[in-house]
């Protein structure tokens, strides 16, 4: 593919996929699910069988279908041979817990059962558990046999890479440390699935049997997502990767927003990383309506010049008056010392924000921390290498924070034997000791907003809920490796509870599924005891004066989707419109955050 010609790609061929395995990933938002969906109905409507399964915590095949689908493969109405079905991990968690913990029922005492339940209860059972049920559909093909083909909506990239990683991580664990891991619960149940587990990555690594489609958008941060995916993947052995970009806006015309809209894709593409370039690639158009529904899947497998003309959408009756990000600063500013995170689903631009409310508090004369906690880490990028006095720029890194954690560990166990001492060294050496390493390092970045501000670009949601989470487990966990709890954790939760410290904001973009999930994020606040702040509608094009017919049907669906979020939001939400220019270095970013004016949108 040529590095410096977004023109240069063939349009995507919705049915020529032929591998029996589809395997959809990509950064959060580039779009994963309605390409896989359409992929799944163009290959259902040329009369193959097809199963869509989502492994995703998040997931919105639901959404996108129009029904309710479940850990069985549950049929499409209007799409005869197409099937979908969601493993939901919490659910496949209970079950795997049952399943280790239910022969001891009745046999052993109740405090027993009771201590192994709670040590099955954390994040490692549930990842251990989906991904069972994950490679159950790989490596047993009696599962799937009606199907010709078997297409994988993923999770974001980091949750599955951790998926396909944890096979060799565990199970080489398990065979080095036969007295096996808290962590794990009991060996035997993970050693029954260890042939299985080699045999699905066999399948994953079969080009004759699958093929990886990493999905993204001409967008700088997106792309560089895709290329280190697919380096990561590359070396499990995962080689036969397509690359399809999203969204292309291919005919801009003569107006000013979607010329500015075509040249960012474009030099997003000509600085493309390298690794990129000798894979084969496609690309599927941009469209202004929303993509649910059948319908509007199959439109978008449709040539456009197939396509009837869109009609003129009317303008909403109302006009919402809208508050800018300069209105947000100010706010912030005034309140003071504090936290202030950036929440929301992957790709509605948390970091680009922070970054951005980071650099506008220092300008209003206060300290300020920048960190993250999100293992892609994209400050540095967004910040271009720039510093200047008065803000702080940190990263949580995990393998850095594992190993202060088990140095801490060791040495406040002086008083074990030696065998002792080897059971608490073979128990930090488990995939968790990470996990709780890194909420330790949250918690203490949250405690260092009592005499500054820190802006916190948190991870996609479903990690961020478990960082929050662990919140109210984290003690009994530690306690295992007869730690201390830091003040920092055992007062965190109680930090995130105060709106007088705590500045929650929930981002999302004016597009049914951000907004969606955005209101599922909210809901999952709240019963954990956080009212958001405030919610952030970032990149509306609502807010630009563009005449250009897809981007003004698709500023016909944001106007829809404000008007959802007003009633959604316990307050007026602010809006940051999209902008010409990537919003990265200093100027960049005081640009994104100059904005005083209120946006109306009608």
């Amino acid at each position: 593919m040529p590095a410096d010609r977004l023109g240069a790609l063939a349009p995507i061929d919705w049915t020529g996929w032929r591998t029996r395995h589809l395997f959809f990933t990509g950064k959060g938002g580039v779009g994963k699910t309605t390409t896989a969906s359409a992929v799944a109905v163009a290959l259902a409507d040329s009369g193959r069988r097809v199963l869509i399964v989502s492994t995703d915590p998040a997931s919105n095949l639901d959404d996108v279908f129009a029904l309710t689908a479940g850990p069985e493969p549950t049929g499409v109405p209007g799409v005869p041979g197409l099937a979908v079905m969601n493993i939901d991990p919490e659910a496949a968690a209970r079950a795997f817990m049952e399943r280790a913990v239910g022969p001891y029922r009745g046999v052993l005492p109740q405090a027993a059962i009771a201590n192994m339940e709670e040590q099955l209860s954390g994040a490692c059972t549930v990842e251990i558990a989906a991904f069972n049920e994950f490679t159950g559909l790989l490596a047993e093909p009696a599962l799937t046999t009606s199907f010709d083909h078997v297409i994988f909506d993923t999770a974001p990239t980091g949750h599955t890479l951790r998926l396909l990683t944890l096979p060799s991580a565990w199970s080489g664990y398990a065979a080095e440390h036969p007295a096996g891991a808290s962590c794990l619960g009991p060996l035997a149940g993970l050693d029954r699935q260890r042939e299985r587990y080699a045999r699905a990555v066999e399948q994953l690594a079969d080009p004759a049997l699958t093929t990886l489609i990493l999905v993204t958008r001409p967008e700088a941060g997106a792309l560089r997502e895709a290329a280190r995916a697919s380096g990561e993947l590359a070396e499990l052995g995962i080689g036969n990767q397509h690359l399809v970009v999203n969204g292309v806006l291919d005919e801009p015309g003569e107006d000013p927003t979607a010329i500015a809209f075509a040249r960012r894709q474009a030099e997003a593409m000509a600085t493309q990383p390298e690794a990129l370039s000798p894979m084969p690639a496609c690309a599927v158009g941009l469209v202004s309506g929303e993509l649910t529904g059948i319908a509007a899947l199959r439109d978008l497998a449709r040539p456009r010049a197939e396509l009837p003309e869109a009609p003129d959408e009317p303008d909403e009756p109302a006009t919402i008056e809208l508050p800018g990000l300069g209105e947000l600063c100010d706010e912030l500013a005034q309140a003071g010392t504090g936290v202030v995170m950036t929440m929301g689903k992957g790709g509605v631009g948390k970091t680009t924000l922070a970054a951005a409310l980071a650099v506008a508090l220092v300008d209003r004369g206060l300290q300020v921390t920048l960190s993250t906690t999100d293992p892609a880490a994209h400050i540095s990028d967004v910040l271009a290498g720039a510093t200047f006095d008065g803000l702080a720029v940190e990263r949580i890194d995990p393998a850095l924070e594992t190993a202060r954690y088990s140095e801490a560990v060791l040495s406040a166990a002086q008083g074990l034997d030696a065998e002792g001492r080897g059971l608490l060294e073979e128990d930090l050496r488990s995939p968790c000791t990470e996990e709780i390493a890194v909420f330790r390092a949250f918690a203490r970045t949250v405690a260092g907003a009592s005499d500054r501000v820190v802006v916190l670009d948190t991870a996609p949601t479903g990690h961020t809920l478990l960082l929050l989470d662990a919140a109210q487990s984290y003690q009994r966990e530690i306690q295992r490796t007869n730690a201390t709890v830091p003040d920092e954790v055992a007062t965190l939760l109680a930090r995130l509870r105060d709106p007088d410290f705590a500045r929650i904001l929930v981002l999302t973009l004016a597009e049914s599924t951000p907004v969606h999930e955005a209101q599922r994020l909210q809901s999952d606040l709240r019963r954990a005891g956080i009212e958001p702040h405030a919610w952030v509608i970032n990149a509306a094009l609502a807010a630009t004066a563009t005449a250009h017919p897809v981007l003004r049907g698709r500023v016909a669906g944001e106007q829809r989707q404000i008007g959802r979020v007003a009633a959604l939001a316990s307050r007026t939400p602010f809006l940051v419109g999209w902008q010409a220019d990537p919003p990265v270095g200093l100027q960049g970013l005081r640009d994104l955050a100059a904005a005083h004016q209120s946006i109306s949108v009608n």
